[in-house]
Protein backbone atom coordinates (compact mmCIF):
# COMPACT_ATOMS: atom_id res chain seq x y z
CA UNK A 1 0.00 0.00 0.00
CA UNK A 2 2.97 2.45 1.15
CA UNK A 3 4.89 1.65 -2.16
CA UNK A 4 1.47 1.79 -4.27
CA UNK A 5 0.69 5.53 -2.64
CA UNK A 6 4.41 6.85 -3.16
CA UNK A 7 4.88 5.74 -6.54
CA UNK A 8 7.44 3.18 -6.01
CA UNK A 9 8.37 0.46 -8.50
CA UNK A 10 9.50 -2.79 -7.35
CA UNK A 11 8.84 -6.51 -8.10
CA UNK A 12 7.75 -8.97 -5.33
CA UNK A 13 7.44 -12.75 -5.75
CA UNK A 14 5.05 -14.89 -3.59
CA UNK A 15 5.30 -18.57 -3.79
CA UNK A 16 1.92 -19.32 -2.34
CA UNK A 17 1.77 -22.50 0.11
CA UNK A 18 -1.45 -23.53 2.46
CA UNK A 19 -3.06 -21.73 5.13
CA UNK A 20 -4.55 -20.30 6.63
CA UNK A 21 -1.82 -19.22 9.92
CA UNK A 22 1.45 -21.20 9.74
CA UNK A 23 -0.65 -23.68 7.71
CA UNK A 24 1.59 -26.64 5.44
CA UNK A 25 4.39 -25.89 2.85
CA UNK A 26 2.38 -27.90 0.23
CA UNK A 27 1.01 -25.33 -2.50
CA UNK A 28 -2.09 -23.01 -2.50
CA UNK A 29 -3.17 -20.32 -4.19
CA UNK A 30 -5.09 -18.87 -1.89
CA UNK A 31 -3.56 -15.73 -1.80
CA UNK A 32 -6.02 -14.35 -4.57
CA UNK A 33 -7.28 -12.28 -2.91
CA UNK A 34 -4.97 -10.80 -0.72
CA UNK A 35 -3.22 -9.56 -3.91
CA UNK A 36 -5.81 -8.42 -6.92
CA UNK A 37 -8.33 -7.02 -3.96
CA UNK A 38 -5.47 -5.34 -1.58
CA UNK A 39 -3.86 -6.78 0.82
CA UNK A 40 -3.49 -3.01 2.12
CA UNK A 41 -5.73 0.00 2.92
CA UNK A 42 -6.52 2.34 0.40
CA UNK A 43 -7.34 2.15 -3.08
CA UNK A 44 -4.49 0.40 -5.07
CA UNK A 45 -3.96 -1.71 -6.98
CA UNK A 46 -0.53 -4.60 -8.13
CA UNK A 47 0.47 -5.84 -11.43
CA UNK A 48 -0.03 -9.37 -10.83
CA UNK A 49 1.32 -11.63 -13.57
CA UNK A 50 0.35 -15.45 -13.05
CA UNK A 51 3.04 -18.30 -14.34
CA UNK A 52 2.50 -21.62 -15.27
CA UNK A 53 6.28 -22.79 -16.28
CA UNK A 54 9.35 -22.21 -14.86
CA UNK A 55 10.32 -20.86 -18.47
CA UNK A 56 7.33 -18.29 -17.30
CA UNK A 57 8.62 -17.58 -13.59
CA UNK A 58 12.40 -16.29 -15.45
CA UNK A 59 10.24 -14.72 -18.20
CA UNK A 60 8.12 -12.71 -15.51
CA UNK A 61 11.05 -11.39 -13.70
CA UNK A 62 11.91 -9.06 -16.68
CA UNK A 63 8.30 -8.35 -17.36
CA UNK A 64 7.48 -7.95 -13.71
CA UNK A 65 9.85 -5.27 -13.65
CA UNK A 66 9.36 -3.24 -17.13
CA UNK A 67 5.52 -2.50 -15.95
CA UNK A 68 6.61 -1.95 -12.66
CA UNK A 69 9.08 0.99 -13.79
CA UNK A 70 6.42 1.88 -16.94
CA UNK A 71 3.91 2.71 -14.66
CA UNK A 72 5.73 3.39 -11.34
CA UNK A 73 3.67 0.77 -9.61
CA UNK A 74 4.52 -2.33 -7.36
CA UNK A 75 4.32 -5.56 -9.59
CA UNK A 76 3.60 -9.56 -8.20
CA UNK A 77 4.75 -12.71 -9.77
CA UNK A 78 1.99 -15.01 -8.00
CA UNK A 79 2.91 -18.58 -8.46
CA UNK A 80 2.15 -21.86 -6.11
CA UNK A 81 4.56 -24.43 -4.37
CA UNK A 82 4.28 -26.60 -7.33
CA UNK A 83 5.77 -23.98 -10.03
CA UNK A 84 7.92 -22.81 -7.34
CA UNK A 85 9.11 -26.32 -6.46
CA UNK A 86 9.24 -27.83 -10.14
CA UNK A 87 12.36 -28.64 -12.09
CA UNK A 88 12.14 -27.57 -16.13
CA UNK A 89 14.88 -26.69 -18.82
CA UNK A 90 14.56 -22.97 -19.02
CA UNK A 91 16.14 -20.67 -21.54
CA UNK A 92 17.13 -17.37 -19.38
CA UNK A 93 17.37 -14.29 -21.17
CA UNK A 94 19.71 -12.13 -21.99
CA UNK A 95 21.94 -10.17 -19.72
CA UNK A 96 20.56 -6.60 -19.16
CA UNK A 97 23.52 -4.15 -17.61
CA UNK A 98 22.87 -2.03 -14.67
CA UNK A 99 21.31 1.63 -15.75
CA UNK A 100 24.12 3.99 -15.20
CA UNK A 101 23.35 6.79 -13.16
CA UNK A 102 22.85 9.14 -15.97
CA UNK A 103 20.36 7.06 -17.65
CA UNK A 104 18.60 6.86 -13.95
CA UNK A 105 18.24 10.53 -14.21
CA UNK A 106 16.59 10.71 -17.63
CA UNK A 107 14.30 7.70 -17.60
CA UNK A 108 13.81 8.19 -13.95
CA UNK A 109 13.14 11.81 -13.23
CA UNK A 110 11.41 10.94 -9.92
CA UNK A 111 14.43 8.72 -8.31
CA UNK A 112 15.87 9.81 -5.14
CA UNK A 113 19.91 10.55 -6.81
CA UNK A 114 20.91 13.38 -4.99
CA UNK A 115 19.81 16.90 -5.45
CA UNK A 116 21.28 18.89 -8.27
CA UNK A 117 21.56 22.45 -9.67
CA UNK A 118 18.64 22.37 -12.20
CA UNK A 119 15.79 20.87 -9.91
CA UNK A 120 14.17 21.06 -6.93
CA UNK A 121 14.30 17.73 -4.32
CA UNK A 122 12.76 14.35 -5.19
CA UNK A 123 10.44 13.41 -2.28
CA UNK A 124 9.21 9.59 -1.83
CA UNK A 125 6.36 9.55 0.27
CA UNK A 126 2.54 8.34 0.75
CA UNK A 127 1.75 10.74 3.08
CA UNK A 128 -0.79 13.61 2.17
CA UNK A 129 -2.38 15.49 4.66
CA UNK A 130 -4.49 17.89 2.80
CA UNK A 131 -7.81 16.06 1.99
CA UNK A 132 -8.05 17.66 -1.29
CA UNK A 133 -4.82 17.26 -2.21
CA UNK A 134 -5.30 13.24 -1.29
CA UNK A 135 -8.20 12.98 -3.63
CA UNK A 136 -6.18 14.47 -6.92
CA UNK A 137 -3.31 11.69 -5.99
CA UNK A 138 -6.13 9.23 -5.98
CA UNK A 139 -8.02 10.33 -9.32
CA UNK A 140 -4.32 10.20 -10.90
CA UNK A 141 -3.85 7.03 -9.72
CA UNK A 142 -7.14 5.37 -10.61
CA UNK A 143 -6.18 7.42 -13.98
CA UNK A 144 -3.25 5.20 -14.33
CA UNK A 145 -5.08 1.82 -13.12
CA UNK A 146 -7.65 2.52 -16.47
CA UNK A 147 -4.29 2.79 -18.23
CA UNK A 148 -3.21 -0.11 -17.30
CA UNK A 149 -6.07 -2.35 -17.91
CA UNK A 150 -6.16 -0.32 -21.06
CA UNK A 151 -3.20 -1.86 -22.00
CA UNK A 152 -1.39 -4.69 -20.41
CA UNK A 153 -4.07 -8.21 -20.05
CA UNK A 154 -2.63 -10.77 -20.88
CA UNK A 155 -4.07 -14.09 -21.35
CA UNK A 156 -4.16 -17.28 -23.26
CA UNK A 157 -6.87 -19.40 -25.09
CA UNK A 158 -6.62 -23.41 -25.47
CA UNK A 159 -9.17 -24.78 -27.57
CA UNK A 160 -11.83 -22.22 -26.83
CA UNK A 161 -13.18 -21.67 -30.85
CA UNK A 162 -15.48 -24.34 -30.98
CA UNK A 163 -16.02 -24.94 -27.10
CA UNK A 164 -19.92 -25.15 -25.17
CA UNK A 165 -18.32 -25.01 -21.78
CA UNK A 166 -14.98 -23.38 -20.53
CA UNK A 167 -12.59 -23.71 -17.91
CA UNK A 168 -10.93 -20.75 -16.19
CA UNK A 169 -7.82 -21.39 -14.50
CA UNK A 170 -4.12 -19.93 -13.56
CA UNK A 171 -0.70 -20.97 -12.71
CA UNK A 172 -0.57 -24.87 -11.70
CA UNK A 173 -4.19 -25.05 -11.69
CA UNK A 174 -4.49 -24.02 -15.89
CA UNK A 175 -1.60 -26.86 -16.57
CA UNK A 176 -3.77 -29.67 -15.16
CA UNK A 177 -6.49 -27.78 -16.98
CA UNK A 178 -5.02 -28.57 -20.05
CA UNK A 179 -5.11 -32.09 -19.68
CA UNK A 180 -8.30 -31.85 -18.40
CA UNK A 181 -9.82 -30.13 -21.74
CA UNK A 182 -7.89 -33.63 -23.65
CA UNK A 183 -10.00 -35.71 -21.82
CA UNK A 184 -13.17 -34.12 -22.09
CA UNK A 185 -12.98 -33.85 -25.79
CA UNK A 186 -12.01 -37.44 -25.87
CA UNK A 187 -15.18 -38.19 -24.22
CA UNK A 188 -16.80 -35.63 -26.77
CA UNK A 189 -17.49 -33.02 -24.39
CA UNK A 190 -16.15 -30.01 -25.83
CA UNK A 191 -14.31 -27.49 -23.32
CA UNK A 192 -11.54 -25.06 -23.68
CA UNK A 193 -9.57 -23.07 -21.05
CA UNK A 194 -9.23 -19.86 -20.71
CA UNK A 195 -6.03 -19.17 -18.79
CA UNK A 196 -5.24 -15.57 -17.04
CA UNK A 197 -1.48 -14.55 -17.47
CA UNK A 198 -2.48 -11.31 -15.77
CA UNK A 199 -4.87 -11.73 -12.67
CA UNK A 200 -4.96 -7.76 -12.55
CA UNK A 201 -5.77 -6.52 -14.88
CA UNK A 202 -7.68 -9.09 -15.39
CA UNK A 203 -9.27 -10.57 -18.53
CA UNK A 204 -13.13 -9.39 -17.96
CA UNK A 205 -13.54 -8.54 -21.38
CA UNK A 206 -12.51 -11.97 -23.22
CA UNK A 207 -14.04 -14.30 -20.52
CA UNK A 208 -17.62 -11.77 -21.09
CA UNK A 209 -17.27 -12.42 -24.34
CA UNK A 210 -17.20 -16.10 -24.26
CA UNK A 211 -20.19 -16.34 -21.97
CA UNK A 212 -22.19 -15.53 -25.04
CA UNK A 213 -20.96 -18.55 -26.83
CA UNK A 214 -20.77 -21.32 -23.98
CA UNK A 215 -23.37 -23.05 -21.83
CA UNK A 216 -21.49 -22.53 -18.83
CA UNK A 217 -17.56 -21.96 -16.86
CA UNK A 218 -16.40 -23.99 -14.30
CA UNK A 219 -12.90 -22.09 -12.23
CA UNK A 220 -10.35 -24.29 -11.14
CA UNK A 221 -8.35 -23.48 -7.65
CA UNK A 222 -6.52 -24.36 -5.40
CA UNK A 223 -8.63 -22.40 -3.13
CA UNK A 224 -11.82 -21.89 -1.56
CA UNK A 225 -13.21 -20.00 -4.25
CA UNK A 226 -11.72 -16.77 -5.09
CA UNK A 227 -10.93 -16.08 -8.73
CA UNK A 228 -14.70 -17.48 -9.43
CA UNK A 229 -16.09 -14.27 -7.52
CA UNK A 230 -14.13 -12.08 -10.63
CA UNK A 231 -15.48 -14.80 -13.22
CA UNK A 232 -18.85 -13.99 -12.33
CA UNK A 233 -18.30 -10.58 -12.61
CA UNK A 234 -17.17 -10.35 -16.03
CA UNK A 235 -19.79 -13.14 -16.85
CA UNK A 236 -22.47 -10.54 -15.72
CA UNK A 237 -24.88 -13.23 -15.29
CA UNK A 238 -24.79 -14.90 -18.81
CA UNK A 239 -24.06 -18.19 -17.94
CA UNK A 240 -23.74 -20.39 -14.44
CA UNK A 241 -20.49 -19.90 -13.37
CA UNK A 242 -19.42 -22.64 -10.78
CA UNK A 243 -15.95 -23.62 -8.76
CA UNK A 244 -13.72 -26.55 -7.78
CA UNK A 245 -10.84 -26.53 -5.73
CA UNK A 246 -9.10 -28.29 -3.29
CA UNK A 247 -7.69 -27.04 -0.38
CA UNK A 248 -4.37 -27.51 1.93
CA UNK A 249 -1.98 -28.42 -0.22
CA UNK A 250 -3.67 -30.87 -2.33
CA UNK A 251 -3.49 -30.86 -5.62
CA UNK A 252 -6.40 -32.31 -7.44
CA UNK A 253 -5.70 -34.74 -10.37
CA UNK A 254 -7.14 -34.15 -14.04
CA UNK A 255 -9.76 -37.53 -13.99
CA UNK A 256 -11.09 -35.06 -10.44
CA UNK A 257 -11.45 -32.26 -12.27
CA UNK A 258 -13.12 -33.94 -15.12
CA UNK A 259 -15.63 -35.54 -12.76
CA UNK A 260 -16.29 -31.99 -11.53
CA UNK A 261 -16.66 -30.32 -14.65
CA UNK A 262 -19.29 -32.94 -15.36
CA UNK A 263 -21.20 -32.79 -12.18
CA UNK A 264 -21.33 -28.92 -11.52
CA UNK A 265 -20.97 -27.97 -15.69
CA UNK A 266 -21.82 -29.99 -17.77
CA UNK A 267 -24.85 -31.61 -15.69
CA UNK A 268 -23.44 -35.51 -16.69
Amino acid sequence: SYMAGAELPCLIVNVQRGGPGLGTIQPSQADYFQTVKGGGHGDYKLITLAPNSVQEMADFVGLGLELAFKYRNPAMILTDGVIGQMMEKVKLPEFKRRRTEQEIREQCPWATLGRTLDRGPNIITSLELDSVSMEKNNIRFQSKYKEVEANEVRYEEIKCSDAEYIIVAFGSAARICMKVVDLARQEGIKVGLIRPITLWPYPTKIINEYASKVKGMLTVELNAGQMVEDVRLAVNGKVPVEHYGRLGGIVPTPDEVLKALKEKTVGV
